[in-house]
């Protein structure tokens, strides 16, 4: 029989084995019903993609290696949607309940994961396995969407299958646009993880259930009219109660993770900000970690500071520049030279500035530098800040950056970076890298000092013993009594004119753990332990991973 209701030249869409053939009995007109599909699909669509940013930024903070993990992330679900669209067929004979018991799975699951996978990690120390599962179930839920949407639209109004599809995609096209720019602009900031995962699942679930259980009201059989709206109210009363104690399991398993003396935690538009040790007292007992990663540690800092900065001040020193370093401690540890005319720390994340100005304990260990007269602040990114530099401006550059291995700050280990850094410097100028731990990470640091090389810059490579116990607390720390190394530090000096030699320069105040002998048997040290033939680190062939 042919169905006359099709367009002139256009055959009917064929049906699946199953499905209905009739138009749905709704309670609106067919193209109010077509309008209020396409709408579901978009806010399905933004939900889904927020769950997915969700999925990569807090893989990226727990696990580190952001393209690691984004790879990981999207290749699972990607997989695992396509599964979602073949196990869809056998949901296609009822589409309105198959739809919104996917959509009530997708709603728990999706606003559930970031809590799952930080409790993963804050409790059990891993949180790989926890990704890969929910990044297949999510995507197989995900993927499960469009075929149940294709024959709802086709109940609603019969129309030839490309027009559908292209109708189906561009809702869903449209609406991952706004979940992708509400996630870093408007959930992230606004809500934080958690709660933004929670309140993306509740939305998710109400679209869902409302679109079935009124629109396609009268294809539910009695069963279901009672099953799904009790399944939805279940969904959303378990989001709310994780909301509500959302506040309290953030508490719980920060302590797990960073031990029991949290009195700082933020998250800034850039990074969460934690600072652990009493609220009074020696200011070494402070640790401050930037996105899970134990980045001062106020025990054993000194040794760090004090060797990234001094060997370089050996020389001309008027003008320093401090890349990163928005602690204060770097800054610091330049303005024991009395000499010296003007500090200009470029820090991207204002939030730890104001952190270091404010916090009692790390401005008594960074001497409160902020309030010298001497310092400015530069809030940029280094990158795009030192290519509208004039050139020559600096003698000194002081590169206090995060490992090269942390895939954020990649292109601040790169050869075109360096090229900028060196243009910036004066004559007889020196380039301070901190590149990594040496021991433990050969292959990066000296993928560091081949990349200095490269730009054009003479080096000198050394290190220093940090802390020998593993740490106690944080995403960082060892296992106590374990057989790691002791962590070291690495540091490579660079200049244009010839190779630096590392000494301190002797009007230096008092030192703790560095002096020219220690220096340049550390480069002696280094030496010995040289891996050669490491190709640079450029923009377009980033060569730093997690080794």
């Amino acid at each position: 029989m042919i169905d006359r209701s099709a367009p002139r030249g256009v055959l009917p869409a064929p049906q699946p084995r199953g499905a209905a053939t009739v138009p749905a009995a709704l309670p609106v007109r067919p193209r109010t019903g077509r309008l209020l599909v396409l709408a579901t699909v978009f806010v399905c669509a933004a939900c889904g993609l927020v769950y997915e940013l969700e999925l990569l930024a807090l893989a990226s903070y727990l696990i580190g290696d952001s393209v690691t993990q984004s790879s990981v992330v999207l290749s699972v679900m990607v997989f695992a949607m396509g599964v979602g669209s073949l196990l869809a067929k056998r949901l296609r004979g009822r589409p309105a309940v198959g739809f919104a018991l996917v959509e009530a799975a997708l709603a728990l699951l999706g606003g559930l994961s970031a809590t799952a996978l930080y409790a993963s990690f804050a409790w059990l120390g891993e949180s790989r396995p926890a990704l890969v599962a929910f990044s297949f179930a999510i995507g197989v839920l995900i993927g499960a969407e469009i075929p149940l949407l294709m024959t709802l639209i086709q109940r609603v109004r019969r129309q030839d299958a490309g027009g559908a599809v292209a109708d189906l995609f561009a809702a869903d096209y449209v609406g991952a646009l706004v979940g992708g720019l509400a996630f870093p602009f408007l959930l992230l900031p606004l809500l934080g993880q958690l709660t933004g995962a929670m309140l993306t699942g509740a939305v998710n679930a109400a679209v869902g259930g409302a679109l079935v259980l009124w629109l396609f009201r009268r294809d539910l059989g009695r069963r279901a009219r009672w099953l799904l709206p009790a399944a939805n109210l279940a969904v959303l009363a378990v989001l709310a109660s994780a909301t509500l104690l959302a506040d309290d399991f953030e508490r719980v398993a920060r302590r797990a993770v960073y031990g029991g003396e949290v009195r700082v935690a933020v998250q800034t538009g850039i990074q969460e900000l934690v600072v652990t040790g009493p609220r009074t007292g020696s200011p070494r007992s402070l640790d401050l970690y930037l996105d899970g990663r134990l980045r001062v540690s106020g025990y054993d800092e000194y040794r760090y500071h004090e060797a990234l900065v001094h060997p370089a001040m050996s020389g001309q020193h008027q003008r320093v520049m401090v890349l990163g370093g928005g602690d204060g401690l770097a800054a610091r540890e330049v303005l024991r030279h009395p000499d010296v005319a003007r500090v200009t720390v470029v820090e991207l994340d204002p939030g730890v500035v104001r952190l270091a100005r404010t916090d009692p304990m790390l401005s008594a260990l960074n001497a409160g530098v902020f309030g010298d007269p001497r310092v400015e602040v530069v809030v940029a990114d280094a990158f795009g800040w030192l290519r509208g530099m004039p050139p020559r401006q600096f003698d000194v550059i002081v590169s206090d950056l995060p490992d090269p291995g942390i895939t954020p700050s990649t292109k601040l280990y790169s050869q075109e970076f360096y090229g900028l850094a060196a243009r910036s410097l004066r004559p007889g100028g020196r380039l301070a890298v901190h590149a990594g731990p040496l021991l433990t990470r050969p292959h990066t640091f000296w993928t560091v000092e081949a990349t200095l090389r490269a730009a054009g810059l003479r080096t000198t490579p050394y290190s220093t013993g940090g802390r020998l116990t593993g740490f106690a607390a944080g995403p960082d720390r060892t296992p106590a009594g374990s057989d790691a190394p002791p962590q070291d530090w690495g540091f490579v000096l660079a200049a244009a004119e010839r190779r630096p030699d590392l000494r301190v320069d002797p009007d230096t105040p008092t030192l703790r753990s560095l002096s020219t002998g220690t220096l340049r048997e550390a480069a002696r040290e280094a030496e010995r332990l040289r891996v050669n033939g490491l190709p640079p680190s450029t923009l377009p062939h980033p060569r730093y991973t997690a080794f």
